[in-house]
């Protein structure tokens, strides 16, 4: 199967460009130019904050290193845009050209009626937190800060103009271990998904998937207004960043997430 990948700069991002190169063949390589993976604090937060911000980004981008650091962009045809372009008349004229049989997004900012109407029927977009309970952005963050780190994962759902919540092809949940911190399990989990995604792809050319599920329910859509750096204390002073081993442990309860899955 042709493949586009539209995908953002970070590890994270380079690893599921490559992983999805291994389903079929990568016909075009969309890189949307993301800002700084340790940005600095905002203005105005006073010196405890500003550190503890610090160290919360400076802890992702160690943990993205560790996880994917063996990781690179795929061998392909390439354009980097920065998120002005995404949506640009380059941008159409490159996935139009490439044909592929699939679309595959990750990590990129939303993409206009005009370049959704460039990619081909089956497009999919990698959401990094389980729709549509967390639908949005920072939503491998939510799950721990809301005390069910069991909720974190990864959906895979058909590309649609409404934000994350296109019918489900297939979910990748939280990957617990004990000693992980928050950053830890948002990238062990999206490591799964990684060895996951080239399975369902390779089921899609076969005609194999089972049909999409649609999205049940509101969920919430998280928005960027929704986290302020004070969020970061419950995380790292009140919970010291164990809030893995709490649940792993007992401490704290909840239900598990009922996940659409294609491959095992």
């Amino acid at each position: 199967m042709d493949i586009v990948c539209m995908v953002g700069s970070h590890p994270r991002h380079r690893y599921i460009a490559e992983r999805a190169a291994e389903g079929g063949d990568l016909v075009g390589l969309i890189i949307e130019e993301r800002g700084e993976h340790t940005p600095d604090p905002p203005d105005g937060l006073g010196a405890e904050l500003s550190e503890l911000y610090t160290h919360h980004f400076e802890r992702r981008a160690a943990a993205e290193n560790e996880f994917f650091s063996d990781a690179s962009f795929p061998d392909a045809n390439t354009i980097r845009v920065p998120q002005e372009e995404l949506n640009s008349e380059e941008v159409r004229d490159f996935i139009s050209e490439a044909d592929p049989g699939v679309a595959i997004t990750y990590g990129v900012h939303i993409l206009s009626p005009k370049t959704l109407d460039t990619v081909p029927e089956l497009a999919w977009n990698v959401h990094g937190g389980l729709s549509p309970e967390y639908r949005g952005v920072i939503t491998h963050f939510w799950p721990s800060y809301m005390l069910e780190p069991q909720m974190t994962g990864v959906t895979l759902h058909e590309l649609t103009p409404t934000v994350d919540a296109g019918p489900i092809v297939h979910q990748t949940g939280g990957q617990l271990v004990k000693g992980d911190g928050i950053h830890q399990l948002a990238s062990r989990t999206v490591r799964k998904f990684g060895d996951e995604l080239p399975k369902v792809i390779s089921k899609a050319a076969a005609n194999d998937l089972e049909d999409p599920v649609p999205q049940r329910g509101s969920g919430k859509l998280w928005t960027a207004s929704d986290w302020r750096p004070e969020h970061l204390r419950v995380v790292y002073e009140y919970f010291n960043n164990e809030i893995v081993d709490r649940y792993i442990e007992g401490e704290i309860e909840g239900e598990e997430p009922d996940l659409v899955r294609q491959v095992e």
